[in-house]
């Protein structure tokens, strides 16, 4: 299949899910089985998985120390990659590698540690990314994480 067939038809792909597994760190991804859904996940001839998402939330992670390497042990195509699901862990950072994935449209990051919102700044560079939420973690009590004239829900 080409790379334009790939991107075309991978997005239908049912996510690569390793939620809810306790995983401490992320080299424990590759010896953990991903949570079954209610579609079969599909692998390149090489055994690798076909999808552009990567469900990691509600574990244990604190940094993300290998992530690009996993991926790419991972995802047949991880340069693909467009949504990564880290909610509900125990980051306290915006790791730089994930400014590596280009393609990536979707970065769950709620619910966990970021302290700091200039640590927002560092998603600038990835020209796709549509959907980030950041809600539940202590940077909404920093000045500004809420800009004026921001989208206010009513009472």
């Amino acid at each position: 299949m080409s790379k334009q067939n790939y991107m075309n038809t991978s997005v239908q792909e049912p996510p690569l899910d390793y939620s809810f597994r306790s995983i401490h760190v992320i080299q424990d991804l590759t010896s953990e089985e991903p949570r079954t859904g209610l579609r079969p996940l599909r692998h390149s001839k090489s055994g690798k998985s076909l999808t552009q998402a990567l469900w990691l939330n509600n574990n244990v992670l604190n940094d993300l120390r290998d992530f690009s390497h996993v991926v790419s042990l991972l995802l047949e195509h991880p340069e693909n990659l467009a949504w990564i699901d880290l909610s509900f862990n125990d980051l306290t950072s915006i790791d730089p590698v994930l400014t590596t994935f280009f393609n990536l449209s979707v970065l769950y990051l709620h619910g966990n540690s970021i302290q700091r919102l200039g640590e927002v700044n560092k998603l600038a560079v990835l020209p796709r990314l549509r959907s980030l939420t950041l809600h539940g973690n202590p940077i909404e009590e920093e000045k500004g994480y809420r800009a004026p004239g921001s989208v206010e829900m009513p009472q």
